[in-house]
């Protein structure tokens, strides 16, 4: 199904009175303190800025660890690209400035309630893996504090809030970071 098709779709859902039927106010957001991927776009920038101003590498002089990063960073823009089209298809918003229309419990939702920011971590985790950057990896620590408590947090009073048992069993269900189907247990 082509994303131009999950639009026209979500469109007619709304015009016959289905989801998203009620228009937004700006309380109907889980009002973060940051937007994930500007937190994100900051930590790689400072990363790279700190690495040409003093760089730290942490890698045997003689590993060919390039691959390897890049391998990461592929992998964590599928999960991304993965979670993104999921929640899309679903009919429901991706930036964190719009309303949540719905639960979605599909796709990588499944296995973690967050995967586009665990794919932002594993993405930061392999450039600097590829590019020999040891800042990457500590500015790994206060992206991830940012994105826990001044993201996720408010995201998950705001569903509960909305959404009340629908979210609590989903919560129960599949962890915050990640888990395996058969260990389904709340984080």
């Amino acid at each position: 199904m082509a994303l131009s098709d999950v639009s026209l779709r979500c469109t007619r859902l709304v015009a016959v009175g289905g989801i998203a039927d009620i228009p937004p106010v700006a309380s109907d957001t889980a009002q973060v303190l940051i937007r994930p991927p500007l937190a994100w776009g900051l930590a790689a920038i400072a990363g790279f800025a700190l690495n040409w101003l003093t760089p730290l590498p942490f890698q045997p002089a003689d590993l060919p660890a390039s691959w390897l990063g890049a391998m990461v960073f592929v992998l964590a823009l599928a999960l991304v690209a993965w979670a993104i089209v999921t929640i899309t298809r679903a009919c429901s918003n991706v930036p964190t400035n719009l309303p949540t229309a719905t639960i979605v419990e599909s796709g990588p939702y499944r296995f973690t309630r967050n995967p586009i920011y665990l794919g932002m971590f594993l993405g930061l985790i392999g450039l600097a893996i590829a590019f020999d950057n040891l800042w990457l990896l500590m500015l790994l620590v206060p992206f991830a504090l940012v994105i826990r408590y001044g993201v996720v947090a408010r995201e998950e009073a705001y569903l509960e809030r909305k959404f009340g048992d629908v979210y609590r069993g989903y919560r129960s269900r599949v962890r915050r970071w990640l888990c395996w189907p058969s260990s389904r247990v709340a984080a």
